[in-house]
């Protein structure tokens, strides 16, 4: 497995023909053989062993979003759709069942790597085209869970609440841009020291929004909306994420980046240029108690994805342990 400590520095990414700076596509290859993760490669046996030191109370957080929150969900997604089968009436016998129709990506989430293709050329992580993806098994969700799913260390920035300690007022309903300069500002001021491979999540204060508004306004700014807060895709952004080398990234937002992004910088490019996962729409608010309650900002993270053969996205199935 690729450790961080073989990758190279943002400056000094290899060229690939056609490309932009910073395409990372042949560094986690291992014996002529291309890579299906991504960043989840720097989730190495030590990296997790190390990460379960983060285990000391035994508290627990569910990271998802409960799935009748997506009522109103944006970007023409369609709602859930959840009934329920009392076998009783069919076959005589006392049991329920479940049926859903879901779109993962309408409610809490990872984007996987078959989400999104670089913005320019159609290509997808690894070089394969737009026109082509779905004629192979390749990048698919599954292979997350072939690798025994995402363990690691979690990391929240709680930019909602340092924004309000420092009287920064902004509504999470417009662009309003997360620059890396709070992001570092945020980390100082709660201690938090980065370590490759960390999952690092960011708490905008979107779910706060979600939660503080009645469903006319949901409709209006989350249905029919068009700007939302977000981590600012920069150049700069992009750099300080690579050389951070988090293994995945993460927030309570719509989407992880501010919205609408903007060229030439998007964040979710780089799922097509490293292969690194993006969640979005996780429920941040009992995590954000919980680390100021333990006033450490850190813990051991799971995720069990859907073992959906060629699946683009999935539910995070997500959990905090302190």
């Amino acid at each position: 497995m690729t450790k961080a400590s073989d990758l190279p520095e943002w400056k000094d990414m290899p060229p690939i023909e056609g490309m932009p700076h910073g395409t990372a596509w042949g560094l986690f290859d291992k014996d002529g053989i291309r890579d299906e993760v991504g960043t989840l490669n720097l989730l190495t046996p030590s990296v997790v062993v190390a990460a379960g030191k983060e285990i000391q109370t035994g508290k627990s957080v569910v990271l998802n979003w409960g799935l009748e929150h997506v009522a109103e969900p944006g970007f023409g997604r369609i709602r859930l759709e959840h009934k329920i089968i009392d076998w009783r009436k069919i076959q005589d016998y006392y049991s329920y069942d479940d049926e859903i129709k879901l779109n993962p990506q309408a409610g809490s989430q990872w984007d996987g790597l078959r989400h999104f293709g670089h913005t320019e050329t159609g290509l997808y992580y690894n070089n394969i085209h737009h026109d082509d993806l779905l004629q192979t098994d390749r990048i698919g969700i599954d292979h997350w869970s072939k690798r025994g799913g995402i363990v690691g260390r979690g990391v929240l920035l709680d930019y909602c609440s340092w924004a309000e300690r420092h009287g920064i007022e902004y509504n999470a309903m417009s662009r309003h841009c997360i620059t890396v300069k709070d992001l570092e500002a945020v980390a100082k001021e709660q201690g938090v020291t980065f370590m490759p491979g960390d999952l690092l999540i960011v708490r905008s204060g979107w779910i706060k929004w979600y939660n503080e508004h009645g469903q006319e306004d949901r409709i209006k700014y989350i249905t029919n909306g068009k700007e939302y807060v977000g981590v600012e895709g920069s150049e700069e952004t992009v750099e300080w994420l690579w050389n951070h080398h988090f293994s995945a990234i993460a927030g309570d937002a719509i989407g992880f980046e501010a919205w609408p992004p903007k060229l030439p910088r998007r964040i979710h490019d780089n799922i097509s240029l490293w292969g690194m996962p993006i969640g979005e729409l996780w429920d941040l608010e009992a995590l954000s108690g919980e680390c100021e309650a333990q006033k450490r900002w850190s813990f051991f993270f799971t995720s069990a994805p859907l073992n959906l053969k060629g699946g683009v996205s999935s539910t995070p199935n997500a959990l905090a342990v302190f």
